[in-house]
């Protein structure tokens, strides 16, 4: 996609709402990831799982927002001018994500304001929220990215 075409920062103004997903998770993917990043029984085992406080093979928190970037990256984010991110503010596992579930949820602009040290650039605060397929809020984060203006001469076209 041409430079021109990514959308900017002000085509971020708040209440601006992206999709996520849907992406299903599966068994083989949830013991892939804890086997390399999180290695503990509840991530590894459907037994050990179901014997935890999360009742069944559940998907390490880590892995809950890799997929959650995955469904950012896809719906927005190689679309857009946005030059990373200074921090997250928070994240919040409000149930586990189990194998068998499918994601999806949105990411909601909550604010928008032109940096005051980085000329050109501007910083958006995003809020993110994934749902399981019975609609339970399975994962909450909010963080600011800092994403280009416009060049001042695409801006006056």
């Amino acid at each position: 996609m041409p430079k021109d075409e990514f959308l900017h920062f002000e085509d971020m103004s708040p209440g601006t709402v992206f999709p996520l997903g849907p992406k299903s998770v599966s068994a083989d993917e949830i013991i892939s990831f804890a086997m390399e990043f999180d290695p503990q029984p509840m991530h590894l085992d459907e037994e050990a799982g179901r014997n935890s406080i999360l009742g069944g093979l559940a998907a390490s928190g880590w892995h809950s927002c890799a997929m959650m970037m995955r469904m950012m990256t896809d719906s927005y984010l190689l679309r857009t001018a946005a030059e990373g991110a200074p921090g997250v503010d928070f994240v919040k596992w409000r149930k586990p994500v189990l194998a068998g579930d499918v994601l999806q949820g949105e990411t909601r602009v909550l604010d928008a304001r032109e940096s005051k040290s980085r000329p050109g650039i501007g910083i958006v605060s995003l809020r993110h929220e994934l749902r399981n397929q019975n609609g339970e809020t399975v994962l909450e984060s909010e963080n600011p990215v800092m994403v280009r203006l416009r060049p001042a001469e695409t801006a006056q076209s």
